[in-house]
Order: structure tokens, then C-alpha cells, then sequence
């Protein structure tokens, strides 16, 4: 497209072969378009053509690879003969979810505006379920796919969205504890991830030296200047003396038969293997994987991968040894043998990345993440993790923008339930390595408490109790005039943006993002702000 449209750039009469060729141009999904995609189409519209473009700013979700929304905003501008035609009759979801919807994402202000409706009836209130920790959510949810499918509906109608992929794992675990099939729709399943694979081969490799695929799989990750040619050569020793490659490994280094600089590289390996084992010997299975990830350089290898992909690497490590520390060997008896601990883990692992993944027509619960749920919908939805830090994630909190993409992205899981739809929040979440008490998610605030119903577990009974009159953590009830969103002017910091706030009468205080001054939580008493 660059090409393109430097091209068009430099022969204008090629343009015009094109804009005379094109009279009428159909842009579908416009609100996922880029910079230069727009401009291209601007140029191959021309002055005559006319354009006909098709997109929801809504469900704009796709910032972090370039989209922009504010192309559907500068088209009517663009364009001044704009004819603007809103289909706001919804066909998929009840009263409830749409009223929800359209009240949470009124509170962005950089959008066209619409307010999607259905002639179908109002069905049942959204469920809000406060847990204790992540392993509670995901047996509430495990719970609640079970007692679907007893009253006859289907596993495959229910789908399971959540904004990190490194939520997944606690999620499958419950599913396979429950004995429910399930797909990681468009990914893979957590145990069998690049980065995970990768961590548990070290850990297998130092719990059994004559594990060859494992070291054949790290021997050169990250890169240490091993070679396929010193890889095939260690291969062919341990072949032909029918011995493990790491025992060929030390013969290799015996005889001399590799030139001085692959042997120094096979060397280090041996050392960094030898070290992890001594290191980690006596560390409990979660800190005996940390110190594999850090000490192995695979820690330093990912971070390197920048971008959202990257992230998701990082944040699948951090949930690995989240793993370590919730497994109990004793919670499977029945599929484990006895073993040691390190050894069950592995074990399991294994177990989890080999079975219970349901091919595409198989009646299995559906897991995937928000961006990927674009765009299908299910009978039953529900939104995991909905936490300040997690959802909105902790990069996107405080720059007013990103929020609103991360507001976009929450409308377009909700909008994702056809009947019914369940909002998920955790008030103790391990997160990078420790364990958080978390605060529900803002986007839990903006909903109206006419169309929920708080689930929450009672303390001596496994049977979910709803109460219809309101929600516990939304007693803090803004009563300041000042809602999210809103522009306020201080005397010292200048003029900002409110992003949140929490607390009420003398405790209340909110959070701003200034100009000039960054994010800063001021105690609205003294702040003195005035609304702009």
C-alpha cells in the first residue's frame, strides 16, 4: 500500500487510470483501517468517486497494531456530502445486555454515538460474581457450564473471554478438573505455548539429563552460539555410542572432536544446566521455576520481543510459576503415579497439553480472548477478570486513549452473549509473581445496578447466593458531580482528565492525568478542581 501510494504520488496519470477504472468503492470494517490505508483510499477515490464505508467505532479494538478510529470520526469531514446511517436494531442479544452495552460505552467521548436496541424481550439480569481468587472464578465458571448443560443447553454455547492470554491456564485447569471438553479458540492451549514449552523443557532437562528432546529443544534458546552443525554432530555421537546427548555431551568435551569455539559454547551449556540443578535444588516447585526462567536467560531472550505479543509472553512465564505454586501432587492421585513433585508437575503438564482439546465440531466450552471473540457471539458469555490492572490492563489505565479502547473492547465481549451474560472479578489475583488484592474493574462501575444481579458465595455453602439489590462494591457511588472521563483544571498541575476514582465524603479521591504533570491521585477535599 506505501508503494502504492507513493506510486500514485509520482505518476498522476496512473491515478487517474484507477479513479476513472473505480467509480464506486465499498470499505468494509473502516473502523480497523490505518493511516495509510486511508490515505490510500482517499486518492483512489478522488474528487468523483463515491466512497460507501462500513465499520462500528465502537468495536475499534485494534490500536495496538495501528488501527486508527478517528478515521470513521474524519470521514464525514473528508466528505462533506456524508450521509451517516445508523443500524442500531440489535438481532443477537436481550434488553439487558444491549442497555448495559450502551450505557458503558457512552462514557467515551471520542465516538459517533448509537444506541443499539431489540423488539426481542429483556431476558435475564447480567450475573456479577465477586470471587476470592482466580482458582474460585474458575470454578464458579466450571459450576455454572455444568448446570447449562443439565438444563439442556450445549458446552459449545458458552464461551469464556479474558483479556491475557495467561489466564487461560487456571481457567483449563478447572474445566479439566470438571471433566468439561474445551478449545482455546484461535491460540493455543497454556501448556502448550512457545515460552511455556521452552521453561519446561530446562525444568525436564534438569530433572532427567537423558531427556534428548528437551535439550535438543533449549540447547541453543536463547542463542549461545550452538550451532545445527555441533547439534547434528552431538546427535550422531549419542547414536552411535547409544548414549543420551548429554552423555555425549561430555564426552565431546573429553575428546576434543569439535573445534575450540563449539566446544566453549557446549561448555557454557553444561555449566548453566549443572548451575540451575544446584541452585534450585532445595526451592519449593513455584520458586524452582522462577529461577529456571530468569537464570536461563529466557526471561532477558522474551522481553526482547516487544510489542503485545511479547507481553503475553512475559505475563504466560508469570503464570507458570503461578502454577508451581497452587499444584498439589495429592490433588492427582488418581492420573499420577507416585512420584516427586517436580516430576508430578511435568507429568501434568504433559497431561493438559495432550488431551481435552476439543476439535472445531466437538460440543466443548469455548476459551479465547476478547480480541479474538470479535465478531461471533454465544448464548452465554462470560468476562473473566474484570480488575483494575488486568481489565483495563495496567498499561492502558492511565492514558485516556488506550482507556477508551479498552472500554471498546469490554462492549464488545458483552455484546459477544446472546442470552446470558457473566462478569467475573477476582478480589485477590496473583500477578507478577504475587499475590494482589485487586479493585473491580471501573468498567463494573459503569453499568447501571438495574440490569445485574451479584452472585456471591456464601461462607459455609458451595451454591452461589444472587442478590437483586445491588452491589457491594458499588456502594462507593461517585457523589462528587465528577465522573470518569470528565476534563478538570488544578492550580498547580493545569488542566487533566479524571481516569478514576474511589472513596467517598473525606476518604474520596480521584485520579487525573495531567498535561503536563502525568497521573497523580489527589484527595478531592483539598484538590480544589474546577470542571472544565
Amino acid at each position: 500500500l506505501l508503494r502504492a501510494h507513493e506510486l500514485w504520488l509520482k505518476q498522476p496519470q496512473l491515478l487517474r487510470h484507477y479513479q476513472q477504472r473505480f467509480q464506486h468503492i465499498l470499505v468494509d470494517e473502516f473502523q480497523d483501517t490505518n493511516t495509510i490505508q486511508y490515505a490510500w483510499i482517499r486518492m483512489l477515490a478522488g474528487a468523483d468517486s463515491q466512497v460507501f464505508a462500513v465499520g462500528d467505532d465502537d468495536q475499534s479494538i485494534y490500536g495496538w497494531r495501528g488501527a486508527r478510529v478517528e478515521n470513521i470520526h474524519q470521514f464525514s469531514k473528508d466528505y462533506i456530502n456524508t450521509a451517516i446511517f445508523r443500524l442500531e436494531q440489535n438481532y443477537r442479544s436481550t434488553g439487558n445486555i444491549l442497555n448495559a452495552a450502551n450505557v458503558l460505552i457512552a462514557h467515551n467521548r471520542e465516538r459517533m454515538g448509537k444506541n443499539l436496541w431489540t423488539d426481542g424481550h429483556d431476558g435475564k439480569k447480567i450475573r456479577l460474581y465477586g470471587a476470592f481468587n482466580e482458582l474460585d472464578e474458575a470454578n464458579y465458571i466450571a459450576g455454572q457450564i455444568q448446570d447449562w448443560t443439565d438444563g439442556g443447553g450445549l458446552r459449545s454455547e458458552c464461551a469464556l473471554l479474558y483479556r491475557s492470554n495467561a489466564q487461560s491456564r487456571v481457567l483449563e485447569e478447572a474445566l479439566i478438573k470438571n471433566a468439561i471438553p474445551y478449545r482455546v479458540y484461535g491460540g493455543l492451549r497454556f501448556f502448550e505455548r512457545q515460552e511455556i514449552k521452552d521453561a519446561l523443557a530446562y525444568l525436564r532437562l534438569i530433572n532427567n539429563p537423558r531427556d534428548d528432546a528437551s535439550l535438543e529443544r533449549i540447547i541453543n534458546l536463547p542463542p549461545r552460539g550452538i550451532g545445527n552443525r555441533t547439534v547434528e554432530a552431538l546427535r550422531g555421537m549419542a547414536r552411535d555410542n547409544e548414549i543420551s546427548m548429554w552423555q555425549a555431551l561430555w564426552q565431546m568435551q573429553e575428546q576434543k572432536v569439535l573445534p575450540a569455539r563449539a566446544l566453549g559454547a557446549l561448555k557454557n551449556f553444561v555449566d548453566l544446566i549443572d548451575s540451575l540443578k544446584a541452585a534450585s535444588a532445595d526451592l519449593e516447585l513455584n520458586k524452582k521455576i522462577e529461577q529456571v526462567i530468569h537464570h536461563s536467560g529466557l526471561k532477558a531472550h522474551y522481553e526482547k520481543e516487544k510489542g503485545e505479543k511479547g507481553r503475553a509472553r512475559l505475563e504466560n512465564l508469570d503464570e507458570l510459576v503461578n502454577a508451581g505454586r497452587f499444584f498439589n501432587v495429592d490433588d492427582y492421585d488418581s492420573e499420577l503415579p507416585e512420584m516427586d513433585e517436580v516430576t508430578a508437575f511435568l507429568s501434568h503438564a504433559a497431561l493438559e497439553a495432550g488431551e481435552t482439546q476439543g476439535d472445531e465440531w466437538d460440543d466443548c466450552a469455548q476459551l479465547m480472548t476478547l480480541h479474538s471473540a470479535k465478531g461471533l457471539e454465544f448464548k452465554q458469555v462470560f468476562l473473566c477478570g474484570m480488575e483494575e490492572g488486568l481489565f483495563p490492563h495496567r498499561l492502558s489505565a492511565e492514558d485516556p486513549v488506550r482507556l477508551e479502547e479498552e472500554r471498546r473492547l469490554c462492549y464488545v465481549g458483552m455484546t459477544r452473549a446472546m442470552e446470558r451474560l457473566n462478569l467475573c472479578y477476582a478480589e485477590k489475583r496473583r500477578l507478577y509473581g504475587n499475590d494482589k488484592y485487586t479493585r473491580p474493574s471501573r468498567f463494573l462501575r459503569e453499568i447501571p445496578e438495574e440490569y445485574i444481579d451479584e452472585v456471591r458465595m456464601q461462607t459455609f455453602s458451595s451454591a452461589p447466593v444472587v442478590h437483586s439489590t445491588g452491589r457491594s462494591f458499588i456502594q462507593e457511588e461517585n457523589a462528587t458531580g465528577i465522573s470518569l472521563g470528565q476534563r478538570v483544571q488544578h492550580q498547580t498541575f493545569g488542566e487533566g482528565v479524571v481516569l478514576n476514582y474511589e472513596g467517598q465524603g473525606r476518604h474520596a479521591r480521584v485520579q487525573v492525568n495531567f498535561a503536563g504533570a502525568g497521573s497523580k491521585w489527589l484527595v478531592l477535599e483539598y484538590a480544589n478542581l474546577v470542571l472544565c
